[in-house]
């Protein structure tokens, strides 16, 4: 028996996402939402930020009108800081969010994050990176320990593919034709989670 299998791909990009203090108690919710939609939730903290760590966090807006509202809004009470992985995080996790208005975002993208659990342009509910850059600075910003590895791509890529994916492939395809299972497709990915030999150890971190 045949499969057809998409070329494997590496999901290694990360973007910051932040439950901000006003909807801290859609957090069960939110995760839910955001690892139904692909994501890993690479590291988790609980923290509450001072208004002086607020301005460092959002340095590139200092000096606009509303700093000084966000800086407060921000240090009102705790929020949830996580490490989001999947391919191309930062654009899906910025398209997932919607416009940082959320009363635009409820015209114009109704099923955002922002039109649902946002309040208005300030209180918008949620944050995320703007920029594969940006969320490096902003995740070691909340995450001092974490260790981010580029990205790799041309040789590097096609190493990595050849060392770790296409093995484990074949072994899971081979073992596929040989078990017949009912349903092949879940079947494959369940052995692949399991005989994963490059499984990175995720730390799943809750902190206060």
């Amino acid at each position: 028996m045949e499969v057809l299998m998409p070329e494997p791909q590496i999901y290694v990009e990360r973007t910051l996402a932040i439950i901000k203090p006003d909807i801290i108690d859609k957090e069960e919710e939110i995760e839910d939402l955001i690892l139904r939609s692909g994501f890993h939730i690479i590291q988790k903290r609980k923290l509450q930020l001072s208004p002086e760590q607020c301005s460092n966090f959002y340095a590139e807006q200092f000096g606009k009108v509303f700093f000084p509202n966000l800086t407060a809004y921000m240090s009102s009470g705790p929020i949830v800081a996580m490490v989001l992985a999947r391919n191309c995080a930062v654009s899906y996790w910025k398209e997932l969010l919607g416009p940082s208005n959320s009363l635009k975002a409820r015209i114009t993208h109704a099923h955002s994050l922002r039109a649902l659990y946002g309040t208005d342009e300030l209180r918008n509910g949620l944050h995320g990176s703007l920029s594969i850059s940006s969320a490096e600075k902003e995740i070691r910003f909340m995450f001092p320990e974490a260790i981010l590895e580029p990205i790799p791509t041309g040789q590097r890529a096609q190493d990595y593919l050849n060392l770790y994916v296409k093995p484990t492939l074949l072994a899971g395809l081979t073992a596929l034709c040989r078990e017949k299972p009912a349903d092949p497709l879940i079947w494959l990915a369940d052995w692949l989670i399991e005989h994963n030999p490059n499984k990175p150890k995720l730390r799943y971190r809750i902190s206060q």
